[in-house]
């Protein structure tokens, strides 16, 4: 990516970035980080693929900066797809749009006729662009239906988890995926409540946790709703489940030289990616032994450091970066056939 000027924000198609409802995060370090997989003569044309298209923003500056590169987006979002084709539109067969879950890589890349990537992007997480719209229910900041679903093609919504499931699960829900102190309480009070009237809209939960969080750990706590709304929507769109099929299907079909970013906005994201990067960088010789056995070194290194975080000057420009964590892995060798 050519370096932005603090003073504008214009995309390729001469339009500013917020038009589109979504200012991609980091993008400047992005860009950088998958540069050497990209810009490269390896391959005549390079792939990069965005998992998580969302309104296309990542890969609006992949397209710009890399002439040669060949993008292919995968979003569940009906609307973000629409948002990303019109924003793309410029860059005709460079692109391919495909609606699909990213654990569903291998079939978008056997469909789009891409046996191996060279660069990959999983910006994980509920995008801005969601969060935006009011009738999507991931906002607890509106009353608004309890959906809180990517795909509305699939069936389970956060109103179903409320209303069908059990104490112990509910439970379950909030503790694992939100850690919330409070999830056996919380899932009382639903039970309870849902016995009076089904659960349909957000501003009713809402209401439910102000009541049944104590009034000192709201003072400190941030928002009494955010780790809940969080459990609620990790558990209808199975995001950590995906996200452990996606990751080593994205590594498999990675050439050497290649790269894939992860940018992870909660703990339980980035414990996924840390442990799964951490495999691939780690040899498989048995500890002890004064050099390493043939075939036993790991086939990718890591480029990040531990885990990347925003600067001042991207938490200035977008607030919503403030709890990104990056990570970012190469391979370097390809795998063993025995």
């Amino acid at each position: 990516m050519t370096p932005q000027h603090d003073d504008d924000d214009t995309t390729a198609g001469g339009r500013r970035s917020g038009e589109f409802g979504h200012v991609p995060v980091m993008a400047a370090r992005i860009v950088e980080l998958l540069r050497p997989a990209l810009d490269t003569d390896a391959v005549d044309t390079p792939i990069y693929v965005d998992a998580t298209l969302g309104a296309g923003g990542h890969s609006e500056l992949i397209l710009r900066e890399f002439p040669r590169v060949r993008v292919i987006g995968i979003d569940r979002d009906d609307s973000a797809l629409e948002i990303a084709s019109a924003r793309l539109a410029s860059y005709g067969d460079r692109i391919s749009l495909h609606r699909a879950r990213f654990d569903e890589l291998s079939t978008v890349l056997s469909d789009a006729g891409a046996d191996r990537i060279d660069a990959a992007l999983f910006d994980l997480g509920v995008s801005s662009m969601q969060l935006d719209r009011a009738d999507r229910g991931f906002a607890y900041s509106v009353d608004a239906p309890l959906d809180m679903r990517m795909d509305n093609r699939e069936g389970l919504t956060a109103a179903d988890v409320l209303n069908t499931y059990s104490h112990g699960d509910l439970a379950r829900v909030l503790h694992d995926y939100g850690d919330e102190r409070f999830a056996g309480k919380i899932a009382s009070a639903v039970l309870r409540e849902r016995e009076r009237e089904p659960f349909t809209t957000s501003g009713r939960l809402v209401e439910l946790l102000y009541a049944t969080i104590p009034a000192a750990t709201r003072r400190t706590g941030g928002h009494p709703a955010k780790r809940t709304f969080q459990a609620l929507r990790i558990e209808v769109n199975h995001e950590l489940d995906a996200l452990r099929h996606a990751l080593p299907a994205a590594l498999a079909a990675l050439r050497v030289g290649g790269r894939i970013a992860m940018m992870s906005y909660q703990s339980l994201e980035d414990k996924i990616v840390k442990r799964e990067f951490a495999l691939r960088t780690t040899s498989t010789s048995p500890a002890g032994l004064p050099i390493e056995l043939p075939g036993t070194a790991p086939r990718f290194r890591l480029i990040t450091r531990g885990a990347e975080r925003p600067d001042e000057h991207e938490l200035e420009i977008n607030p919503r970066s403030a709890p990104v964590r990056v990570r970012t892995i190469e391979r370097v060798a390809e795998e063993v056939v025995s």
